[in-house]
C-alpha cells in the first residue's frame, strides 16, 4: 500500500493527464447513438460503388417526400369543409313566429295561413340557410359536410337555402296559396328567417388532421435475403426509397444488451483512436502544452463539448444537422493556442461527428473547410469586430463548398437545396457564441487572448500611467525595449503581443524607487554614491520582487509577471560588482547580493526580452554612435548572455539569435539616427 501512495504522489501529474484523456473518451462514446451504423453514401442518379446490397431482414418501403406531400394534398382535398346545422334556431324561430301571427291576427281565423307558414318555416330549417360571413373563400364550393345531431352528411351546397333563396322561396310559396294576404305574410316570415347552419373551423382542422394521419408512410415490404440494389446499378428514385427505408430502420431498430454492447466497444475504439492522434501530436509537436493538465483539460473540453453539442441538435430534431455551430471549435482554440492546434483539434472532432452525421463525408468536407476558413480568419486577433468578418467568411465557404457538393450529386446547378444553405448560414452566425466563451475560458483557465493582450499594453491603463508619472526614463526604456523585441519577435516567430506587453510591464517595479535607477535622474546626485555596494546592488536587484508584488496586486496576468520574473535571469549587476570587485579585491566575495535571483527565460518571447532590455540600456552609455558602436555593443551584450548560459531553458536557437542581434542592430541605428557607412572604391 505504501508504494501504491509512494506512485501515486510521485506521477500524480501523469495519473491525472491520462485520467482526463480516458474520461473525455468515455463521455463522448456516451453521448454518441447507441444503434448500428449505415454505413454508405445515397446518391440519388449515380451508379451503386459498393458490393450488392441484401435485404438483412423484413422492413418496409417507406414512400418518398414527395409522394407523401402529394398525397397530403390529395387528402386535404378530399376533406370537405364542416358546417354544423344548430337545430335549437328552427325551434326559437317557429316558437317566436307563432306567438307574433296571434298578436297579429287575434281572432285566431287563419288557422289555415299560420299551419301554412310553420310548413314554410320547417321547410327552410330542415334543409338548412348555411351562412358564408367567416370564411368568405368557401362560398365557391360545391361540396361541404353538414353535422345534425352529430350525424354527418355530404351536402350539395345548392341543396342549402341562404337568407336571399329563403326569402325568395317564402315569397313564392305564398303567392301560389295566399295572394291576397302576400304581403303580411312574407314581411312576418323575414323577420324569422335565420341562420341555423354555420362553418366549424375547429371540426375542419380535425377532419384534416384525421385524414392526413390516416396516410400510410410506407408502400410494400422487402423481404430478408432479398436483393435491395447491385454493384453498378443507378440509384433511381425506387431503388433510393429501398435504401433510405433500411437506413431508417436500422436507425431506429431495437438492440439487445450485447448488440449495445458491442456498439458501444465500437464507438469506443473510434474515439479512442481520434483522441490518441490529438493526444500524440500534442505529445511529440507542442510538450509545453502536454506537460500542462490545465491545456490538456482544456483541448478535452472542447472536443467534449462540440460532440455534445452536435448529438443534443440531432436530438432536438433540428430542422438540419448542418445548423450545429462546430466552427466555434476552432475560434475558441486559435485565440489561445497556435494554428496547427486549433486544426488539429477541429478535424479530431470532425472525424467523431462525421461518423455519426447522416452524410458523412459530405458534412466532413464542408465542416472542414469552415473550420480551416475561421482558424485562418482569426490569424491576427486585434479586435472584437473582426469576430464578424470571421461569421462571413465562414457562411462563404460554407456556401461555395455545399453548392459544389451539390451539383456534383445533382449534376444540375438548379437543383441546389436552398434551405440547408438557409441552416448553414444560422450555423455560422451562432458561431458567434465563441465571444463569451473565449472571455468564460480566459477567467477560468487563466489564458490570454489577443484582444487581452492588446488592452494590457495599452499605455494609457492606470498602471503604466503611474509608471510614466513616477519613473518617465523607465517608461520611455520600456517602450523602446517593446519596440525592439516585438519586432526581433516577428522576425524570428512568436507572440508580438505577448513579448510586447511584458516589455512595458517587466519594470514596474521601479515605481517605488525611481531616483536609485540611472534613467530617472534628473540632477548629477546619485543616491548610490552614500551606499555600499553591496545595498546598491540589493536595491537594483529588488525591483524584479518588487515589480512581480505589483504587479500580481494589480491584477496582470501570471504570462505578463512570466517577463518580470526572467528579464535578468541569474545575470549579475555588472556595475556594482565589477565596482566591488576593483575596490575590495582581498574581500571575500558573496556573488549571490550581486546576481539577480532567477529564473532563466524559459520561452523564445521571454529570451528576446531579457536580450532588448540589456541591449537598450547599454546603448545609453554608448558615447559614440555609429555603426561600428553598436555592432560591437549587441554582439558583446547578447553573445555575454548566451556564455551564462541564460537561454538553455529556452526553444530559442543560434539562427534565432543571429536574426534577433540583425534586427536590434538596424533598429538602434534608426533610434539614434546613424546613417550606413558605404564601402569606399
Amino acid at each position: 500500500m505504501k508504494k501504491i501512495f509512494i506512485l501515486l504522489s510521485n506521477y500524480h501529474e501523469e495519473i491525472l493527464k491520462y485520467f482526463i484523456i480516458l474520461g473525455s473518451v468515455l463521455l463522448i462514446v456516451a453521448a454518441l447513438p447507441a444503434d448500428t451504423q449505415f454505413n454508405f453514401e445515397i446518391h440519388k442518379g449515380k451508379p451503386w460503388p459498393y458490393e450488392p446490397l441484401i435485404a438483412p431482414f423484413d422492413f418496409a418501403i417507406y414512400k418518398s417526400e414527395s409522394e407523401l406531400t402529394q398525397e397530403r394534398i390529395e387528402a386535404t382535398k378530399n376533406v370537405h369543409p364542416v358546417f354544423l346545422m344548430d337545430t335549437s334556431v328552427a325551434a326559437d324561430k317557429i316558437a317566436r313566429f307563432k306567438e307574433a301571427f296571434r298578436s297579429q291576427f287575434p281572432e285566431n281565423k287563419s288557422s289555415k295561413e299560420l299551419e301554412f307558414c310553420i310548413s314554410i318555416l320547417n321547410e327552410l330549417y330542415s334543409r338548412g340557410i348555411v351562412q358564408f360571413a367567416e370564411s368568405n373563400e368557401l362560398k365557391n364550393l360545391s361540396t361541404i359536410t353538414v353535422i345534425t345531431n352529430n350525424v354527418a352528411d355530404d351536402r350539395d351546397i345548392s341543396s342549402l337555402y341562404t337568407v336571399r333563396t329563403a326569402f325568395q322561396y317564402c315569397e313564392n310559396e305564398i303567392e301560389k296559396v295566399f295572394p291576397a294576404h302576400k304581403d303580411k305574410l312574407l314581411s312576418l316570415l323575414e323577420d324569422h328567417i335565420a341562420h341555423n347552419v354555420f362553418f366549424d373551423k375547429n371540426r375542419t382542422v380535425q377532419f384534416q388532421k384525421q385524414a392526413l394521419e390516416n396516410i400510410s408512410l410506407t408502400h410494400g415490404m422487402l423481404q430478408a435475403g432479398e436483393s435491395i440494389i447491385r454493384k453498378g446499378e443507378l440509384v433511381d428514385n425506387e431503388k433510393f426509397q429501398k435504401l433510405h427505408s433500411l437506413q431508417l430502420e436500422m436507425q431506429n431498430m431495437e438492440l439487445n444488451f450485447s448488440s449495445r454492447s458491442m456498439v458501444f466497444f465500437g464507438h469506443f475504439i473510434i474515439v479512442s483512436a481520434a483522441i490518441t492522434m490529438l493526444i500524440v501530436f500534442l505529445a511529440q509537436f507542442r510538450k509545453e502544452i502536454f506537460s500542462e493538465n490545465r491545456k490538456v483539460f482544456f483541448l478535452m473540453l472542447q472536443v467534449v463539448a462540440i460532440c455534445y453539442l452536435y448529438v443534443w441538435l440531432r436530438k432536438l430534431e433540428v430542422p438540419s444537422h448542418y445548423i450545429a455551430p462546430v466552427c466555434i471549435l476552432p475560434i475558441v482554440v486559435r485565440t489561445f493556442f497556435d494554428t496547427r492546434i486549433a486544426l488539429f483539434t477541429s478535424i479530431i472532432a470532425l472525424l467523431i461527428i462525421s461518423f455519426i452525421a447522416p452524410d458523412g463525408f459530405d458534412y466532413m468536407f464542408i465542416q472542414t473547410i469552415g473550420c480551416m476558413t475561421a482558424t485562418f480568419s482569426i490569424v491576427n486577433l486585434r479586435s472584437r469586430s473582426q469576430f464578424f468578418i470571421t461569421v462571413g467568411m465562414i457562411f462563404i465557404s460554407y456556401m461555395i463548398t455545399y453548392s459544389g457538393i451539390s451539383i456534383l450529386h445533382q449534376g444540375n446547378i438548379y437543383e441546389i437545396h436552398g434551405e440547408n444553405i438557409k441552416w448553414l448560414l444560422v450555423s455560422s452566425v451562432l458561431s458567434l457564441a465563441a465571444f463569451p466563451l473565449i472571455f468564460l475560458f480566459e477567467k477560468t483557465f487563466r489564458f490570454l487572448s489577443d484582444v487581452t493582450l492588446m488592452e494590457l499594453a495599452d499605455s494609457n491603463r492606470a498602471l503604466l500611467r503611474e509608471l510614466a508619472l513616477k519613473a518617465p526614463g523607465t517608461f520611455q526604456h520600456s517602450l523602446q525595449v517593446a519596440n525592439l523585441a516585438e519586432a526581433a519577435t516577428y522576425r524570428v516567430g512568436g507572440n508580438t503581443l505577448l513579448v510586447r506587453a511584458g516589455a512595458l510591464y517587466h519594470d514596474i517595479g521601479k515605481i517605488e524607487m525611481p531616483l536609485y535607477y540611472i534613467e530617472n535622474l534628473s540632477t548629477q546626485n546619485n543616491p548610490h554614491d552614500d551606499l555600499p555596494f553591496e545595498e546598491s546592488a540589493g536595491i537594483i536587484i529588488s525591483h524584479v520582487l518588487k515589480g512581480i508584488e505589483i504587479a500580481r496586486s494589480r491584477g496582470v496576468p501570471d504570462q505578463v509577471i512570466d517577463f518580470i520574473r526572467t528579464h535578468h535571469g541569474t545575470t549579475f549587476v555588472q556595475y556594482f560588482y565589477q565596482s566591488f570587485l576593483k575596490n575590495f579585491p582581498a574581500e571575500e566575495l558573496k556573488e549571490e547580493r550581486f546576481r539577480y535571483p532567477g529564473p532563466l527565460p524559459f520561452s523564445k518571447e521571454t529570451a528576446i526580452l531579457m536580450m532588448a532590455d540589456s541591449v537598450e540600456a547599454a546603448s545609453r552609455s554608448l558615447k559614440k554612435l555609429d555603426q561600428h558602436t553598436i555592432d560591437a555593443l549587441v554582439e558583446k551584450v547578447i553573445n555575454g548572455q548566451v556564455a551564462q548560459e541564460q537561454f538553455i531553458n529556452c526553444p530559442i536557437t543560434m539562427r534565432d539569435i543571429s536574426e534577433v542581434k540583425k534586427i536590434f542592430k538596424k533598429m538602434l541605428m534608426s533610434i539614434y539616427h546613424v546613417r550606413v557607412e558605404y564601402p569606399e572604391h
